[in-house]
């Protein structure tokens, strides 16, 4: 998901890359490094997809698991599914540092897809942190308010919004190949706004939100353990949710942040003061974007317990025994 990169010729480093004539082109006798790269990159699309896949047939397949909430969780892992089958192989076969040189439409193909997935997938994690907020804050109302159109209508937002943000970046491509300096600003002006809507706005309604969510939470676990008829077992048990609650915000916050902020951070600060970065650390910090929706599955999903128990007997090939779709799950 990166932009066109300013590169530092002297400081190229890529194990499956070499100069020639100044040009960065593929090595012609692949290194050990490369070789352990590829293999490494490759284990990562597979376990992006069968970690998927285990959500994606879960929900589907269980009754139990069909819920607005869900539903969200759903819609986030076919997004994530599609980053393991599709960009991960085209961003293995047109890196960074081959498309910074050419013009093949298969680089655009890449970078469009990329864009797309990576924007969805962000949106829906900024769907799941509302719905949660609402479960969390406002329980009373909560299954009114979230019904399965309204989780429908967010995720059709979410894919919407992608779309758009992708096409905003190719159109912006584009203009600027045609007019180059002449439409600058305007370019410009398109890239930070769609950096804007891609991350910055969705993480920081999350930040806000998770935030809010603790804070309840932690008022919640406190006035039901001052309550003076709670028993000291209750009142060791709240204290117990209370910690889970924190862990689970904040792996949830901790991994997200980790992931995107350093390739967000970078790219707007090449769209203000374009500098000399290396072509390996912008490629190091699209890997580590995309390793998000290797990590989704388990933050998402394995967290609760009727999941692992989907997970289970998918595994062990119980969901071929009659009714088994109606499994109560734990």
């Amino acid at each position: 998901m990166a932009p066109e990169v300013v590169v530092n010729q002297t400081h190229m480093i890529h194990p499956c890359y070499e100069l020639d004539h100044l040009y960065y082109v593929p090595s012609k006798s692949h290194s050990l490094q490369c070789i352990l790269l590829n293999i490494f990159l490759c284990l990562l699309c597979v376990i992006i997809i069968c970690g998927n896949l285990l959500i994606i047939i879960s929900v589907v397949y269980f009754k139990q698991l069909h819920t607005p909430t869900n539903y969200l969780i759903l819609s986030l892992a076919v997004a994530d599914l599609l980053v393991g089958v599709l960009v991960f192989p085209l961003s293995i076969e047109f890196t960074i540092p081959y498309c910074v040189y050419q013009e093949e439409l298969l680089c655009k193909v890449r970078s469009s897809v990329d864009v797309t997935l990576s924007t969805a997938s962000i949106l829906h994690l900024c769907c799941i942190s509302i719905d949660r907020y609402h479960a969390v804050c406002k329980p009373l109302t909560y299954r009114t308010t979230i019904t399965v159109h309204v989780a429908v209508f967010m995720i059709l937002v979410s894919w919407s919004l992608s779309v758009l943000v992708a096409i905003g970046f190719l159109v912006a491509e584009l203009n600027y190949a045609k007019c180059g300096e002449e439409c600058y600003m305007d370019v410009l002006t398109a890239n930070i706004l769609g950096v804007i809507c891609s991350f910055y706005l969705p993480a920081s309604v999350m930040i806000c939100i998770y935030v809010k969510i603790f804070l309840v939470a932690q008022k919640q676990a406190r006035s039901i353990q001052n309550t003076s008829y709670q028993s000291r077992t209750t009142g060791a048990a709240v204290s117990k949710m209370e910690r889970k609650a924190t862990k689970t915000l904040t792996i949830v916050m901790g991994v997200f942040l980790i992931c995107w902020s350093p390739l967000f951070l970078y790219i707007f600060v090449q769209l203000l003061n374009q500098v000399l970065v290396p072509i390996a650390v912008v490629e190091t910090l699209n890997w580590l974007s995309l390793s998000n929706s290797m990590l989704n599955p388990f933050i998402y999903a394995f967290f609760y317990s009727w999941f692992q128990s989907a997970f289970k007997m998918i595994i062990l090939g119980k969901v071929f025994q009659g009714k088994s779709s109606h499994t109560r799950l734990h």
